[in-house]
């Protein structure tokens, strides 16, 4: 355990998020500390600190030119937002309608996304915090001024603190989507210990693999955006970093390109030395991957510590007593998939010996694949639209976007009443809206983690800063307090949100001592109005709830078809002896598809997972929508396996491919009839042909999915008539 606890405390030192962290904290700090000796005027240090504040949320990982205009976005935003809610301060009932106005309009930028969402949270925490002091036209006037200095040094130090680290948040990157890997190698290897829970392990491996999918992505955006064979050339750290990119991505084919059946696996093997020996191996494989994780960030060679040939070797002798004994007759789909897991094995070790010798920067070190690195890249970067139209077509009652923004504008309004009501809170009642709109999320599952997590943090962090007020007066120490506070709150608010809101309430208590004195009587205002606000938060989220089981359909659906469309490629590149054919399909058609696919899954799957936080009574279908998503996973699978294999055996490949044409189609018809039709069949003595049994998987994962489909599809179509019944 302590093992394990000091490699996670390496993870997120040197990760982009505490790198991330340390760069929002010291501009922030720095905004506080150029406004106050400018001004020679606390007040107006806090007040920039707002604004830096704002654009220091926007701020998350990520291209560095992708930074700069969200935070050039949200400083044009925040600077309206702060000059409407300053020239309404002195009319509370305008104030009010203000506020929750700007509570819709803000919470409606969740259309665009997690990244959307984080600008309009940052654009309406300006606005909150803005609304407790009762300003003029002139004063509101300065204050907006000022909020915008704050903002605007952030955003500088920001650009002049990531310019020439660029390459550092490059290797971040791509270690944050090994460490990713690494953990989904590791649930992996616990599919084979003995007498394993499969139900749980497939919860958790599926959970690793959309964990792994999202970081893969980001380390894509974040290294294609600036790759090109000019900069390859002149940076080494930049072909390291593209090596060892491209054999992750690689790697990841290999590691999902096989469905394993591990349930016919402990059926019949269960606690089987191969089973063991799988089990180590990668076990062994997942600590390499950290440690290759480590030393691309830190830059430092590596050795070969977990060696895996010993047990590589333990399997193969293992397959050959099978052979020997007539354990591979009597059960030739346990040893097919044996012969399946050590060949995986086996490529994935080489690859991570290639990653090694990568951290060790070979003298003559090329770039692999560098016909890759042309143009087409840009297909495989993610693409963030803030159209306006975006918003308009939203503004009706069964987009989730517009149910949420409705929700929070009520739960602002109920908070700002609160304060309004109570005589005890109403010169603070601003930290009750202002808890409510950082715990509402779209999700309920989502609001009712983040309602425990703030509340459980805030009290924590109030008791902390109690603490640390009593044992010192000293303001160098209370600084240093505040500077550490800023960055680990930063640091973790995407890792961990109760840390995060832990070490957020120290610093805003720590901020608001150098400005108002009377700290213990703050300590006990944000302890009682955080109470206040997670409890109207969580009335709330009751209020036009989108459940999850309303959007799993939909999602469901686009699973099947990104899977569909991977079949549809892997077929139509697998049509060889069509030159013609194959020379029109886009170079990247079978990455592009193969990508798509994963996203699309692990959308399906986050939003399982959601509906199943969810009340029982809303939860639909849980058994039919965990079986298609399991399926799903088998399909993909298989669809990589079956198109290695027959590329390396084009003699045979005819029948299996008409056979995956058939599948295709049935697929997009919900044909359960056709997908039903015999597989091809070869006598295996004469014609060995290693695909055969995954093309039967496939089969069975494609009939697994019509079948499940179909069964949502009526039972839906069946509530739906029940209910018009019964309205009429």
């Amino acid at each position: 355990m302590l093992g394990a606890r000091l490699n996670r405390l390496q993870r997120f030192v040197y990760s982009h998020h505490f790198v991330g962290g340390l760069r929002r904290g010291s501009g922030v700090v720095v905004a506080f500390a150029l406004v106050t000796l400018v001004l020679e005027n606390p007040t107006a240090g806090l007040i920039a600190v707002l604004g830096a504040l704002c654009v220091a949320l926007i701020d998350q990982p990520g291209p560095v030119s992708v930074r700069i205009r969200e935070m050039l976005g949200g400083l044009i935003l925040g600077a309206g937002a702060v000059g409407i809610t300053g020239l309404a301060s002195q009319n509370p009932i305008l104030l009010l309608i203000v506020v929750v106005a700007q509570s819709f309009f803000f919470s409606l930028f969740s259309v665009y996304g997690k990244r959307g969402g984080v600008i309009g949270l940052a654009c309406l925490v300006l606005t909150v915090v803005t609304m407790h002091t009762s300003l003029t036209p002139v004063q509101a006037g300065l204050h907006t001024l000022t909020s915008v200095s704050g903002a605007v040094i952030y955003i500088l130090v920001s650009l002049l603190s990531s310019r020439p680290l660029q390459v550092r948040e490059e290797e971040q990157s791509l270690s944050v989507a090994l460490f990713a890997t690494a953990d989904y190698v590791a649930a992996r290897a616990d599919m084979y210990e003995p007498r394993a829970d499969i139900d749980e392990g497939y919860r958790r491996l599926i959970d690793r693999q959309s964990k792994m999918t999202e970081q893969h992505q980001a380390a894509r955006d974040m290294i294609l955006r600036s790759i090109n064979p000019a900069a390859l050339e002149r940076s080494p750290r930049r072909t390291v970093v593209w090596n060892v990119f491209i054999d992750m991505v690689n790697m990841l084919d290999m590691l999902v390109s096989t469905h394993t059946d591990y349930t016919l696996l402990h059926r019949t093997l269960d606690d089987a030395d191969i089973m063991i020996f799988s089990r180590d191996a990668l076990d062994k494989m997942a600590l390499e991957l950290e440690r290759i994780a480590l030393a691309v960030t830190r830059e430092r060679g590596l050795s070969r510590r977990n060696s895996v040939k010993a047990e590589l070797r333990a399997i193969e002798f293992e397959l050959e007593q099978m052979k020997r004994d007539g354990f591979a007759d009597r059960e030739l789909e346990t040893y097919t998939i044996c012969v399946q897991i050590f060949r995986r094995l086996r490529n994935v070790n080489r690859l991570i010996e290639r990653m090694l010798s990568q951290t060790r920067f070979p003298a003559h070190n090329e770039p692999l694949n560098p016909a890759q690195i042309d143009a087409s890249l840009i297909d495989f970067l993610s693409r963030q639209s803030f159209h306006p139209r975006l918003l308009s077509s939203n503004l009706r009652l069964d987009s989730p976007p517009c149910r949420f923004a409705l929700r929070v504008a009520l739960a602002t309004a109920i908070g700002l009443g609160l304060g309004l009501l109570l005589p005890d809170v109403a010169e603070h009642g601003y930290w009750i809206v202002l808890t409510i709109i950082m715990i509402m999320k779209p999700a309920f599952s989502l609001t009712k983690q983040r309602n425990n997590a703030r509340l459980t943090g805030t009290l924590i962090g109030c008791g902390f800063a109690y603490g640390l007020f009593s044992l010192t007066p000293e303001t160098h120490w209370l600084l240093a307090a505040l500077f550490l506070s800023l960055v680990a709150g930063f640091s973790f608010l995407l890792v961990n949100y109760l840390v995060a809101s832990v070490f957020n309430t120290l610093a805003i208590l720590l901020t608001l001592h150098f400005v108002f004195p009377s700290s213990f009587a703050l300590i006990n205002e944000r302890a009682i109005d955080t109470v206040i606000g997670s409890l109207v938060a969580f009335a709330c989220s009751y209020f036009l709830p989108w459940w999850e089981s309303r959007s799993l359909p939909s999602l469901a659906q686009a699973a099947v078809r990104a899977n569909q469309a991977f079949l549809q490629t892997a077929v139509q590149l697998l049509k060889i002896e069509d030159q013609d054919h194959v020379a029109a399909i886009r170079p990247n058609a079978w990455p592009l598809a193969r990508r798509n696919t994963l996203v699309a899954f692990s959308n399906f799957a986050e939003a399982f997972y959601r509906m199943m936080g969810e009340p029982h009574s809303r939860q639909r279908h849980v058994a039919e929508y965990n079986h298609l998503l399991i399926q799903n996973h088998v399909l993909a699978a298989e669809i990589l396996t079956i198109a290695s294999l027959l590329r390396a055996q084009p003699e045979q490949a005819s029948q299996a491919i008409a056979f995956m044409q058939v599948l295709e189609q049935a697929l997009a018809t919900r044909d359960l009839k056709a997908a039903g039709l015999p597989a091809p069949t070869f006598d295996r003595k004469s014609t060995p042909a290693d695909w055969l049994y995954p093309l039967k998987q496939m089969q069975r994962a494609v009939q697994g999915i019509i079948r499940e489909s179909t069964a949502i599809q009526t039972a839906t179509q069946t509530a739906q008539a029940a209910m018009t019944q019964n309205s009429s």
